[in-house]
């Protein structure tokens, strides 16, 4: 069962703050592009002739940065589960962007899966098999970020990073785990293990 309402939980926020990070429950712009950095940083350094999709694309605020610095992959797709967002995303990026629940919907094949934020108010079991299926469907590796705390059972997720640690291990990937750029947050990279 899930934690929130997601309909109601964002257009609450988008109708307070616009299509800005606020309006998708980030405290700020600045925090929103820092935690773009960081999961940006455990992605190859050349993502041109990669495929990047962005799980819980929100309305494409990964591509507006990634475009500012001249670093967009050579195919950006985006899946977000509420199609209000879906269709903004579409006009501002110009991209195939898909309305999606990375929980039980078909995922498309990429290089790379990302996600910033949109596993922050799944349940447990919910983000567990979030990542998994991230990760199935990524040829190379899904980098994300999560809230690092205790679960209270409130609005949103939080969870133990060493508890993530040993999830990507049961999946088979190399896992890299990134900590103290932000308070209650870190980034993990689930990579493919090549022989």
């Amino acid at each position: 069962m899930p934690r929130i309402e997601t309909d109601a939980f964002y257009h609450a926020a988008v109708r307070r703050h616009g299509e800005t990070a606020l309006g998708v429950h980030w405290n700020s712009a600045e925090s929103q592009e820092l935690r773009f950095r960081i999961l940006r940083g455990l992605l190859p350094e050349d993502i041109a002739d990669l495929t990047l999709v962005d799980a819980g694309c929100g309305f494409g605020h990964l591509h507006h940065w990634l475009a500012a610095a001249d670093d967009l992959p050579y195919r950006y797709i985006g899946l977000d589960v509420l199609e209000s967002m879906v269709e903004r995303a579409r006009e501002r990026t110009g991209c195939e962007i898909l309305v999606r629940d990375c929980l039980v919907d078909p995922l498309p094949a990429a290089d790379y899966y990302l996600c910033s934020g949109a596993m922050n108010t799944l349940t447990i079991d919910e983000t567990r098999t979030f990542i998994a299926r991230c990760y199935e469907a990524a040829r190379r590796g899904f980098v994300f970020n999560l809230l690092h705390g205790r679960d209270y059972g409130g609005t949103f997720n939080y969870l133990d990073p060493e508890q993530v640690r040993d999830w990507g291990e049961a999946l088979g990937a190399r896992v890299e785990i990134l900590a103290g750029y932000l308070y209650e947050d870190f980034s993990v990279g689930l990579f493919r293990v090549t022989s």
